[in-house]
């Protein structure tokens, strides 16, 4: 019994060998495969990262406009603000004098209402 289970396992291993030598290539050709894939991809990295230099010494220029383009911006702004700030100081002048002129309205109808005043306590005392 002992010796027909050692000569099965005999001719199953023996009948398995071929099927181990393809397993073998297989992983061979997986391996180079993985091996040129990698290759691939540096490469793909290299010419990404070329592309992307050149798209950056390309781009320099429109850098340079956007900066000015930026600092035309920037003194509209600032000039925007002084235009604001000045117009504010006007508004402030006009109700300024405006508020003196309502002062200046309110105080001659004080005086002339004391003047009525005045005319009536006069009648009533004659």
């Amino acid at each position: 019994m002992m010796m027909m289970m050692l000569m099965m396992m005999m001719i199953m291993m023996i009948m398995m060998l071929p099927l181990l030598l393809l397993l073998i290539r297989m992983m061979k050709m997986l391996l180079l495969m993985m091996m040129m894939m990698i290759k691939m991809m540096m490469m793909m990295m290299v010419l990404m990262l070329m592309m992307m230099m050149i798209m950056m010494i390309m781009m320099l220029p429109l850098l340079l406009l956007l900066i000015r383009m930026m600092r035309m911006l920037l003194l509209m702004m600032m000039m925007m603000m002084m235009m604001m700030m000045v117009m504010l100081l006007l508004m402030m002048m006009v109700m300024l004098l405006l508020m003196m002129i309502m002062m200046m309205m309110m105080m001659m109808m004080m005086m002339m209402m004391m003047m009525m005043m005045m005319m009536m306590m006069m009648t009533l005392s004659t």
